[in-house]
């Protein structure tokens, strides 16, 4: 994933498009993280081309909705006979299904939306349950779509926040770590002149 980053931002004028692509095959079970192109993505609007902000956000968020409901389609009409192969089940257990399909029957919506927010392999695994489980798929395309919405637009914002501070971040992250320095010196001292005094006085006469 870091050498793929590394070659969209040197591409930056097609990186909705490489962006689309990767998250459509994260969606193929590939171990492709989610968050880190929509990270990656933001990043890269707040930074390099930001008259592309509103290109690259359209371009994660179709990217990661449609990867929904390619992973829900894997569910639905490959059903169990996934379970049976190696590849699928090194990213998506047969007990990681059942427990979700616990959290549907009693949470429903809800389980959609805070499982987007779950990353390691727990978001295919939600809606390949959903496909499973034979949840109507007019009523996954509203639920996930209101679900994508909001987490697609909490961490893109977030990261381009980040990315558009990142000067400011870097001012205090140096200052936090030049008062932690100071902190653990000062606690060494005290330390040290402790342990002086202690063994001055337990000295044997």
């Amino acid at each position: 994933m870091e050498t793929i980053i590394g070659w969209i931002v040197a591409h930056a004028s097609i990186a909705h498009f490489v962006f689309f692509g990767l998250l459509m095959l994260a969606g193929l079970c590939l171990p492709i993280s989610e968050d880190l192109v929509i990270i990656s993505a933001a990043t890269l609007a707040s930074t390099t081309i930001p008259e592309n902000t509103w290109v690259l956000f359209t371009a994660v968020f179709l990217g990661s909705y449609l990867s929904d409901l390619e992973a829900y389609m894997l569910g639905r009409f490959g059903g169990r006979r996934l379970l049976a192969r190696p590849w699928f089940t090194r990213h998506v257990s047969a007990k990681r299904i059942d427990m979700l399909s616990s959290f549907y029957e009693r949470y429903g919506f809800w389980t959609l939306l805070f499982g987007r927010f779950i990353p390691f392999g727990v978001r295919n695994a939600l809606f390949i349950t959903a496909g499973l489980g034979r949840m109507p798929f007019l009523r996954f395309c509203i639920a996930d779509g209101i679900a994508c919405m909001c987490s697609n637009v909490i961490l893109f914002s977030a990261a381009y926040w980040l990315g558009s501070h990142s000067e400011l971040l870097l001012a205090i992250l140096q200052r936090v770590n030049i008062a932690l320095f100071a902190a653990a010196f000062a606690v060494a001292a005290i330390g040290f002149v402790w342990y002086k005094s202690r063994k001055k006085r337990i000295k044997p006469q």
